[in-house]
């Protein structure tokens, strides 16, 4: 299992498991401006395969979970609790004291994966996402590090 640093020849292969699991993906702009302010962006790659993908900003003692995502493929085997353990333990070493992230109310196997990492909800943003029918409240949910 290898975690490595995203690059821009990875985009492709980044954006196609971004647009295959989520109903409002980001752009190629979003991941290249995280890349341009260098952000955490960290890759999985299981048998040099991208498996998954995680984006991360840092603050002063804060760190903010902005993207995580592990192909269909690849999921359901462990991956994604590994990848947001390494991201954990990156924030960590950057002397980070809190993991913040937003997640969709309706999202139940990422609550429970955050939930069961130490997670806990902090708060409530509605109508925060794009949803078919208008918009979606997340959970602003937060750890201790």
């Amino acid at each position: 299992m290898i975690l490595r640093d995203m690059t821009d020849h990875d985009l492709d292969e980044v954006l196609r498991i971004e647009t295959a699991v989520h109903a409002h993906p980001w752009t190629r702009g979003n991941f290249s401006d995280a890349l341009r302010s260098a952000y955490p962006c960290k890759l999985l790659e299981p048998d040099r395969i991208i498996a998954g993908y995680a984006v991360m900003m840092a603050g002063v003692d804060e760190a903010e979970l902005l993207n995580i995502a592990i192909d269909a493929g690849h999921q359901r085997k462990g991956l994604g609790r590994r990848l947001l353990e390494a991201m954990l333990v990156l924030a960590r070493h950057q002397n980070m004291r809190r993991m913040l992230l937003e997640v969709r109310a309706s999202n139940a196997p990422a609550i429970a994966l955050y939930r069961a990492t130490g997670f806990g909800q902090i708060g409530l943003r509605r109508d925060y996402y794009p949803a078919p029918n208008g918009r979606e409240d997340a959970l602003l949910m937060g750890k201790q590090l």
